[in-house]
């Protein structure tokens, strides 16, 4: 049987007898990067200019989680809407606008009955673009992680799974959002066991559905193909998110004998 790794930078470690260690990051999905400019997004995902909610920002190369992030939902007469939502969901029935645990990720296997999540998922379905992400590779004999870079093919802008959800009370209103992550590809795997679930262009229109029966919808909760993204390690600047720039997505060349 061909191994997980086989063909990834990390191989070498595996191929020069070097233990590779399986520790990942509990957050799963805890960093990405939207530094495309507005107008790009919006012309990759069919969102008039007249319903474009959102000023044009700065590019972000190191988004954490309770940071404003784009995405693209359904308005109320069902047109697509580039809006900013805040990325860790708070469900519309917490006391409070914050909850005691990590929203920021939805397992695709239980999205649709989560009690935080489940609500959101039969209506409130959306699309987070998203240039790529990070995850960090536990290296032997090293203290501190190496993190990796995934990014889509030909640098094409992708679309993660999310659901969002809006919380009010008097003339407080927040509006959140998760990203929805499954099991990783053969590309992600020697780093990290799961991935953000990023959906193909021809699954837009559905996904964004209302309407969508939730069995359907959790149906499209699969694992991209490998050929959709292409990975390589980065500098550990990224691992403090005070840092940004594009510095943070330059490929490192890989030292296999460290």
């Amino acid at each position: 049987m061909q191994s997980a790794i086989s063909g990834h930078p990390l191989e070498a470690l595996a191929g020069n007898g070097r233990h590779i260690p399986s520790l990942y990051n509990p957050l799963m999905c805890g960093r990405f990067t939207q530094y495309s400019d507005i107008p790009s997004i919006a012309k990759r995902f069919g969102v008039q200019d007249g319903l474009i909610r959102v000023a044009d920002g700065s590019p972000r190369f190191n988004i954490a989680p309770s940071s404003p992030i784009l995405a693209v939902r359904l308005d109320s007469d069902g047109q697509r809407e580039l809006v900013r939502l805040k990325w860790g969901l708070v469900p519309h029935w917490s006391v409070e606008p914050k909850t005691g645990y990590s929203t920021s990720n939805a397992q695709a296997e239980s999205v649709d009955s989560k009690p935080a999540f489940r609500a959101a998922f039969k209506r409130r379905r959306c699309l987070i673009p998203a240039d790529g992400w990070y995850e960090w590779q536990a290296l032997p004999d090293q203290k501190a992680k190496q993190p990796w870079y995934y990014r889509g093919q030909q640098e094409a802008i992708l679309a993660f799974a999310g659901v969002w959800d809006r919380w009010e009370q008097g003339s407080q209103v927040l509006e959140s959002c998760t990203v929805i992550v499954c099991d990783a590809n053969a590309i992600a795997r020697p780093v990290h066991d799961r991935m953000p679930v990023i959906l193909g262009e021809e699954t837009w229109h559905d996904w964004l559905d209302p309407n969508l029966p939730t069995e359907t919808a959790k149906a499209m909760l699969r694992t991209c193909p490998e050929s959709w993204v292409r990975s390589y390690p980065v500098s550990r600047a990224v691992s403090f998110t005070r840092n940004e720039g594009p510095q943070l997505v330059e490929p490192l060349a890989p030292d296999p004998v460290r």
